[in-house]
């Protein structure tokens, strides 16, 4: 495949790389991470000020009308600069979704103020992500009761990133006869908000729901259950892709960043580079990262063009879980007693990594869905392609 970025793509990248380099240094990242919501809000500002933020959303609701690949540029930038940013919640795990499924009321009330940098969007997804070997999604641990043409929520939506500034979060509800998705503000009445830091210490709450009531306008696909679990693999599989695309990001500047150390080390007189275990070692973690940038990209290109992107993803998730951990650990282990010190900028991109590895699946299980999806083809009689 011949992946080369159209002149478009291409300005979207340099416009990224722009703004994260430079504006974005690891004593700003340390001092963002000690701070009560861990959210960057004046880079946020710059993202929306450069139209960057409503790149996927419509051009009807103010935004840019491009797909999951310019969206996957954009955080392929944030996971370079490992820039603590709700962009993968506020763009893929929530705008995108509304913008596909959403009610006309919810699109109008939403979408323009996440081009602007008001609005902020998340989804709960930890749960229906975590039985992978089915090949489909699991079933959500929120319950809901139909009420009117609205629903009534209770039970816990657990680990929903950035859900402590967010305006929605996008909760899949499980009903008598299916699911639904529902639009949640999560400081609606009987909402209870639990703080949780994940690895790369970034805050992920936990919602409790008691008697929630949300309106017909704010379920996604109308509120019809026999589609639910159609919506909810279809966000996951652009969840999973934005997440190799910030995988790409984190494993590209860990690599660089550990060949340029290895080149200005001396050891017994010598730069480290020179020695042949650092170059094998270094040379394996460039390949997984290059394994990891293929892989996605197809994944990105099969979504935008309206194919069946199921095993794409799967294979790209895959790789960015298994190969992006493995490339992590061997840049952190190549910088030696520096890979441990908590204010080198190198451990970070090992947090960024072991998150991104196991947010919505570790290796093992994006592994046992993919062999489930084969083994799907393979009994249909279908031709099997990524």
């Amino acid at each position: 495949m011949d992946f080369t970025f159209n002149e478009e793509q291409t300005a979207v990248q340099e416009t990224v790389k722009g703004i994260f380099t430079g504006r974005v240094t690891p004593d700003r990242v340390q001092g963002i991470e000690s701070s009560e919501d861990r959210f960057d809000r004046e880079l946020w500002t710059d993202l929306a000020r450069a139209d960057l933020l409503g790149i996927s959303v419509p051009e009807s609701h103010g935004g840019g009308g491009y797909g999951m690949v310019e969206l996957a540029l954009v955080l392929e930038g944030q996971g370079r600069a490992v820039a603590p940013l709700p962009l993968w919640a506020t763009l893929v795990l929530g705008a995108l979704p509304i913008a596909e499924f959403g009610s006309e009321a919810l699109r109008d009330t939403l979408l323009a103020g996440v081009c602007t940098g008001d609005v902020v969007l998340s989804a709960a997804l930890a749960d229906v992500a975590g039985d992978l070997a089915v090949g489909g999604p699991g079933r959500p641990s929120v319950n809901g009761k139909v009420d009117g043409d609205g629903v009534v929520l209770s039970g816990t939506a657990f680990a929903v990133p950035y859900a402590h500034v967010a305006d929605r979060v996008l909760v899949p509800v499980a009903l008598d006869d299916g699911v639904i998705v529902a639009a949640v503000d999560p400081k609606a009445e009987g909402v209870t908000m639990e703080r949780a830091v994940t690895t790369n210490r970034e805050i992920h709450p936990h919602l409790h729901f008691d008697g929630v009531a949300v309106g017909g306008d704010d379920l996604l696909a109308g509120g019809d259950p026999s589609r639910g679990a159609e919506v909810v693999t279809w966000i996951l599989n652009r969840a999973w892709t934005g997440l190799c695309a910030l995988q790409v990001g984190v494993t590209e500047a860990a690599v660089a960043q550990t060949a340029e150390y290895l080149n200005t080390r001396e050891q017994f007189g010598r730069p480290l580079s020179t020695f042949q275990g650092t170059m094998l070692r270094a040379a394996d973690a460039a390949i997984d990262t290059e394994s990891i940038r293929v892989t996605l990209w197809q994944a990105a290109w099969r979504i935008d063009n309206d194919l069946d992107a199921d095993l794409a993803v799967s294979v790209a998730s895959w790789f960015a879980a298994e190969a992006g951990q493995r490339a992590v650990f061997a840049t952190q282990h190549l910088h030696g007693g520096m890979g441990a010190d908590i204010s080198y900028p190198i451990h970070r991109y090992f947090l960024w990594g072991k998150q991104i590895e196991l947010l919505l699946g570790p290796p093992s299980g994006q592994l046992a869905r993919l062999g489930s999806q084969l083994a799907g083809e393979l009994r249909a009689g279908r031709k099997v392609t990524a």
